[in-house]
């Protein structure tokens, strides 16, 4: 039964382009990564823009929805409530979007801003540390989030409102495509879409593995290196496999709760201990600066580079373009993931839940531990920057949590904390990609489907982590959302119509009844 239950050309193009690209990596990888590099400096010089645009008129355009008539749709019926009580769904809308690369970058992507500054800044300045502290909430804020609530719209309401019961991309855009939605382009628009999933989500498994690696290290000694890493990662996917065999109730929902409750712990643990009022100062103080500054950063590039007195840094491209690439990557499959969830809310619910929870969340990482680090290096009392550029990322990471009172027990949740994140993302992906591959979803995707790709989602990650170095990191995704930059769109507009042509369609019913 499950086996025509199967879109057989979905799943095998997206089987086929993951091949493609992770096996002449595997063979042949400083070829593979000369390449990877190469492409990231067209695609950010000559792209980078658009990339940007695209991020603040998505944000835009679904501030318009919420406040508008399109936001009193129900998803569901007029009696339909909730299927998971708020907390929950909050959790789940959270951990599904953001994954270990919170705990990754909440740490310490300060201090990658504070040695090399936007805005032509000097290295190490008062100016520095100030935009070094605010650019994280930045990239991890409402646009982010806006991205990710994008695809919802129209996916939840062809789902549960339209009731068709086929969770595909292609789907969502019939109102735009058209015919083609059954033909090549549709499937096209499914298998990028999936390409563009594993690619970014194996730079977000990539990013895991070694902090995960680091904390084993320091709590029992293991070795810190590939070896250790590439098992981390199998152990992982063991873990996220299960939960995704589980389904949406009992596996990923009970993951996202553990993951809020130990997520909250850890926070308030360590804004307890660490400098409190410091903590507190420094995320209102970057909040506001962000405020004032936010369409400046949203639009800025580098128009004028190396011209006249100007040089360039390289910073909107490296980061800015990074993140929103990233984002756009996983918008398709957390806006899937988003709608599924949602059922019983309104479009109005759906949007401001979704980006107020998920920058709220990412302002409590970003203000307490980020700003915990900080307080570290600018204090003298942990070298935060000499050790990540020394011993590497991950060593820094778990270098700042040895600074507090029962470092130990506090390493041992980060360490737990990391592979549930971990786990709650890339289980919720494979579920969400086995829907793609299938022609219609009956309750939840088969298990077997689900389980397969809870195991292909690693394939990628453990090439990404041999071919080592953040800027391919970063190249990965950037080249996997530039064809989800045309999607993302495409989404927002197909909701509108689908929207419309339905209220056409009750209207002329009405207006027949009037009639007769």
């Amino acid at each position: 039964m499950s086996k025509h239950l199967i879109d057989w050309k979905t799943f095998f193009g997206a089987l086929s382009l993951l091949v493609i690209v992770a096996v002449p990596l595997i063979l042949f990888p400083v070829e593979g990564k000369e390449i990877v590099l190469a492409v990231n400096d067209i695609m950010t010089q000559r792209v980078g823009f658009l990339f940007l645009s695209i991020g603040l008129i998505m944000l835009l355009f679904l501030l318009f929805i919420g406040v508008s008539r399109y936001g009193d749709i129900k998803l569901g019926d007029k009696k339909t409530k909730p299927e998971f009580r708020t907390s929950s769904w909050a959790a789940m809308l959270f951990t599904s979007g953001i994954g270990t690369g919170i705990l990754y970058w909440g740490a310490i992507e300060w201090a990658y801003y504070y040695q090399s500054p936007p805005f032509g800044l000097e290295a190490g300045t008062k100016e520095a540390i100030q935009w070094a502290s605010t650019y994280g909430f930045f990239h991890w804020g409402p646009i982010a989030w806006a991205m990710f609530a994008i695809p919802a719209l129209p996916i939840g309401y062809m789902f549960f409102v339209k009731k068709v019961d086929v969770f595909k991309v292609s789907e969502a855009c019939r109102p735009v495509l058209g015919k083609y939605t059954d033909g090549p382009v549709g499937r096209i628009v499914d298998v990028l879409f999936m390409f563009g999933l594993l690619g970014g989500g194996g730079t977000g498994l990539a990013l895991s593995a070694p902090i995960i690696s680091a904390g084993l290290n320091n709590l029992f000694g293991l070795p810190d290196n590939l070896a250790t890493q590439t098992v981390v990662l199998f152990i992982c996917t063991l873990i996220f496999g299960f939960s995704a065999y589980s389904g949406l109730q009992k596996g990923i929902r009970r993951l996202s709760d553990i993951n809020l409750w130990m997520g909250f712990v850890l926070l308030i643990f360590i804004f307890s201990v660490g400098p409190t009022t410091f903590m507190m100062e420094a995320t209102g103080t970057a909040l506001g600066r962000m405020m004032d500054n936010f369409f400046t950063m949203s639009l800025w590039t580098e128009p004028f580079n190396d011209l006249g007195p100007f040089e360039r840094t390289g910073f909107p491209e490296g980061w800015t373009v990074f993140y929103w690439a990233w984002w756009i990557v996983y918008a398709p499959f957390v806006g899937m993931f988003i709608a599924r969830i949602s059922k019983g809310r309104t479009i109005r619910q759906v949007i401001f839940g979704t980006i107020v929870f998920g920058s709220l969340g990412t302002i409590l990482f970003f203000g307490i531990l980020g700003n915990f680090s900080m307080h570290l290096e600018l204090t003298g009392q942990y070298p935060v920057i000499e050790v990540m550029n020394n011993q590497g990322d991950a060593a820094a990471i778990v270098g700042t949590l040895t600074q507090l009172p029962f470092s130990k027990a506090a390493i041992t949740i980060f360490t737990l904390l990391a592979v549930v994140f971990l786990a709650t993302t890339y289980d919720s992906g494979s579920y969400v990609i086995a829907s793609v591959t299938q022609k219609h979803v009956e309750g939840e995707p088969v298990r077997w489907n689900r389980l397969f790709w809870a195991l292909a989602l690693s394939v990628l990650p453990i090439t990404f982590l041999y071919l080592g170095g953040l800027t391919t990191l970063q190249t990965i995704s950037i080249i996997g959302g530039f064809p989800l930059l045309f999607i993302l769109p495409m989404l927002g507009w197909s909701f509108v119509k689908m929207v419309n042509q339905d209220r056409e369609a009750n209207e002329g019913k009405e207006d027949k009844r009037d009639a007769s």
